[in-house]
């Protein structure tokens, strides 16, 4: 396989193959590993207001110098803004300092209160609708939007209804829970996918896999390097890295080519070693109005 530089989105937009990711990032951490990543070579933010560290994330681009509009950045709509998401994407530019998104994409398809709590009074269907009026009438402000985490079903009712084909669906994909049919249809309907967590949810143990060694011995890299280049080696997905330690941070824009062998198998590891794509400590998903995952 070869090895690609950018994702084409369905707006005609490029957007970076690699992606530095800024979940679960300390306060006080974000802003210097924001500054680290750009000045390493990353042209690609992912954040979220339900991070909460827009801010940081803003000063840290700030802070490396970096033109913005040499920068790709990306923020969610949170799930507790669902109620008014133009208020919510007042408050993210002017918490990244920033006059406009690449991509703003709602976070999940789960209304919820501001205690989290399903708020059943609104569809999230009439919320992408609205966020679609806004990106209709804010181009300067909104270059693409998009979901995270939908499922099959989700993105097909979506679908059926929505003006604007979302651009990105960001959901979790490594080797032990590779979303193979979420993957595939997305694709199918021209959006692309972003993977993030691609070395395995928290606490997996996909860099001590013997297939994933063994193919970084082959390459002569780390097993990290093995697990974010896989999905920089298929087509029309992206991936986020995430790191706060600077060596780790330049570590990881050094990915590598992977053949059609060593994709196989390393997507295979789902067939002895799989679990599922949820959040660490996301009980209950379904009731709580998310959907299903792998």
């Amino acid at each position: 396989m070869v090895l690609k530089q950018v994702v084409k989105l369905n707006t005609g937009a490029e957007m970076p193959v690699l992606g530095f990711g800024t979940w679960q990032s300390s306060p006080g951490e974000v802003r210097e590993a924001v500054k680290i990543a750009l000045e390493a070579g990353y042209r690609h933010i992912d954040t979220a207001t339900a991070y909460e560290n827009e801010k940081e994330v803003g000063e840290g681009i700030k802070l490396s110098g970096v033109p913005r509009e040499k920068i790709y950045l990306t923020t969610k709509l949170n799930p507790t803004d669902m109620r008014n998401p133009k208020a919510a994407l007042e408050y993210s530019l002017k918490q990244l300092d920033t006059p406009y998104l690449d991509l703003w994409l709602l976070h999940w398809p789960a209304p919820m209160t501001k205690d989290y709590k399903p708020d059943k009074e609104i569809d999230w269907l009439d919320v992408y609708k609205e966020v679609e009026k806004i990106y209709r009438e804010n181009p300067n402000k909104i270059k693409a939007i998009g979901v995270s985490n939908w499922s099959v079903s989700y993105l097909e009712r979506l679908l059926k209804h929505a003006t604007v084909v979302p651009a990105i669906n960001q959901i979790e994909l490594h080797p032990s829970c590779p979303q193979t049919e979420l993957v595939k249809f997305s694709l199918s309907k021209g959006i692309a996918v972003t993977a993030y967590s691609p070395l395995g949810s928290t606490g997996t143990p996909l860099a001590k896999n013997e297939v994933v060694k063994k193919v970084a011995e082959r390459k002569g890299v780390s097993p990290h390097t093995v697990l974010i280049s896989l999905w920089a080696n298929k087509d029309q997905i992206s991936v986020l890295s995430k790191s706060v330690t600077p060596e780790r941070i330049r570590a990881n824009t050094k990915l590598v080519d992977l053949s059609d062998e060593e994709v196989d198998e390393l997507l295979a590891i789902n067939k002895t070693n799989h679990f599922r794509c949820c959040p660490p400590g996301w009980t209950g998903y379904g009731s709580l109005g998310f959907p299903d995952c792998e």
